[in-house]
């Protein structure tokens, strides 16, 4: 009777286990299915042509036009910044003596990490095709001006920008401030419905609706996390250049 009972349960086992991987098994294709069909989308074709009309172009850098190389989480925990809390921000709020070894420190280590940089893929067709079409193109970004240009080299796009439209957290507030955007425009002469601001974080949405310039969301990983911030939300970059 006690082999009975244990073959039932050695069944039932078998039967619920493979009730539960079949289970398994179709929610895993099920998130597939959803996350294929969020990348795959067509974007609304008549805000990404209105985009692509825009002569004036300006970009974030880590996590754009690269892959990002550094790890926020563990530069808060390298300089004592509080979970959740911005990193500039909370040095800002620093005395002068407590944060500017700190800032020292977020320099060394933004150089550090620019060797490794890689860039996005489409990056450099859609700069080409920026130059072909006669566009300016800048970058605004939240990182030193000399990890800006150092990066750029090591991606292997530093010949498409001008050095002098590179804006780092030295040349303008930091995002979200719209200030390094219309740096760029006023010093372009260009107006802010002639200008796109791309990238993959919300402070690069946020600085590019309060300068009143189209915005363009990166959503890589696909979760919509701060669609509502933008004008046109794509998987990538390679949805921005016109197909030939």
């Amino acid at each position: 009777m006690r082999r009975c009972s244990s073959l039932v349960i050695a069944c039932c086992a078998r039967c619920c286990s493979a009730r539960t991987r079949s289970r398994c098994a179709a929610s895993r294709s099920r998130a597939l299915r959803r996350s294929e069909s969020r990348v795959s989308a067509a974007p609304d074709q008549a805000r990404l042509a209105a985009i692509r009309r825009c002569r004036h172009w300006i970009f974030d850098l880590d996590g754009t036009l690269t892959h990002p190389v550094h790890d926020f989480d563990a530069l808060r925990r390298e300089l004592g910044v509080p979970d959740r809390i911005p990193i500039l921000e909370h040095l800002a709020s620093l005395p002068v003596a407590r944060a500017e070894p700190l800032r020292r420190r977020l320099d060394a280590i933004e150089t550090a990490a620019c060797d490794r940089a890689m860039p996005r893929p489409g990056a450099a067709t859609l700069l080409a095709w920026l130059r072909r079409s006669g566009s300016r193109v800048g970058i605004v970004s939240r990182n030193s001006h000399a990890s800006v240009c150092r990066t750029l080299v090591a991606a292997g796009l530093g010949g498409e920008f001008d050095p002098s439209d590179l804006l780092g957290r030295d040349e303008a507030e930091p995002k979200p401030s719209p200030a390094g955007i219309q740096r760029l425009l006023d010093s372009w002469g260009a107006a802010a419905d002639d200008a796109v601001m791309v990238g993959d974080f919300l402070f690069d949405l946020q600085a590019g609706r309060a300068a009143g310039v189209a915005t363009v969301y990166l959503d890589w990983d696909g979760d919509g996390r701060w669609a509502g911030e933008a004008d046109l939300v794509l998987p990538g970059l390679t949805w921005l250049p016109p197909s030939a």
